[in-house]
């Protein structure tokens, strides 16, 4: 049950990317052009995202998922180097490409050989962030 309940929020989530136009570059390269050729209206995407989720972190105190398990618990919301590279890492990749995670791998049955490039670029980063985390914790300790 639990992997039909996963398959069904995923085919929603890839559905709502698609719908929103967030597998569209130019769509969200054009969210981030202030200065030049603004599109705003990924902002309805955001609140479309943040609004649910800031009602459903309210109600989940005392209460379990429906397939087991528990939520996860809030973080600290202290502004960490890690919180500041990791983000400064994100919005460049997503400036320069125009996708993050989720639509990138949407994206990949579009064809064309740069979504492919993108995708095989960003699992390498995944695959490399906690291997240089180490590396900067090491060379410089996190207070």
């Amino acid at each position: 049950m639990r992997l039909l309940y996963a398959f069904i929020a995923g085919g929603l989530f890839g559905a709502g990317l698609f719908v929103s136009g967030m597998t569209d570059t130019a769509k969200v390269q054009g969210w981030l052009d202030v200065f030049g050729d603004w599109d705003p209206t990924l902002a309805f995407v955001m609140g479309g995202a943040i609004i649910p989720m800031a009602i459903a972190w309210r109600l989940v105190p005392g209460r379990r998922p429906l397939v087991g398990g528990a939520f996860p618990a809030p973080q600290d919301p202290k502004v960490s180097r890690n919180l500041v590279l990791g983000s400064t890492m994100f919005g460049a990749g997503w400036g320069l490409a125009g996708l993050c995670p989720g639509p990138s791998i949407a994206s990949l049955s579009y064809g064309g050989v740069w979504h492919w490039v993108f995708a095989v670029a960003m699992l390498a980063g995944m695959a490399l962030a906690p291997m240089l985390r180490v590396k900067l914790d090491r060379a410089v300790p996190a207070e």
